[in-house]
């Protein structure tokens, strides 16, 4: 229930961002960016859960995946094996929450979403962690999924 009413939620607050000049695209415009939102959603709920597989399943498993965070990842195999060494165990995860996400439809096939990220973790797991992320997705058959994740703390 609680994941329905954060999906009405993020769809009001996507239709009232978005400006008047647009408001004759309304009708296709929306849903792709909740489609999009949907993504940082369900990393959000497997993050949570302390998933990491499935968190990861969000990005597209490809060789040319990208994640940027203090250093470059190149590839799908490359950011899980990164995920896997700084989050060993579900304390190390912490609880992950999203906050100011705009999702900016680019074409059909592509999106930017940006945001801000807090993870909340006792200090023996290395404290909280906070801040801002753009991430660019692409629709595949299995989805949108995450090409780049560019995120600094």
């Amino acid at each position: 229930m609680a994941f329905c009413l954060r999906i009405a939620l993020c769809f009001v607050a996507i239709a009232i961002a978005i400006p008047a000049e647009s408001q004759q695209t309304l009708t296709t415009v929306p849903q792709q960016q909740l489609d999009v939102i949907k993504v940082l959603l369900a990393q959000e709920e497997a993050w949570n859960r302390g998933d990491l597989e499935a968190f990861a399943q969000t990005y597209k498993d490809s060789p040319d995946t990208l994640l940027i965070s203090g250093s470059v990842s190149r590839g799908y195999a490359s950011l899980v094996d990164a995920y896997r060494k700084n989050y060993p165990n579900r304390e190390a995860m912490g609880t992950l929450s999203f906050s100011e996400l705009e999702a900016h439809p680019l074409d059909e096939r592509f999106a930017v979403v940006v945001g801000h990220f807090n993870v909340e973790r006792s200090k023996k797991e290395g404290g909280n962690a906070q801040g801002i992320f753009s991430l660019v997705l692409e629709k595949t058959a299995k989805g949108w999924k995450i090409i780049v994740d560019h995120t600094t703390s």
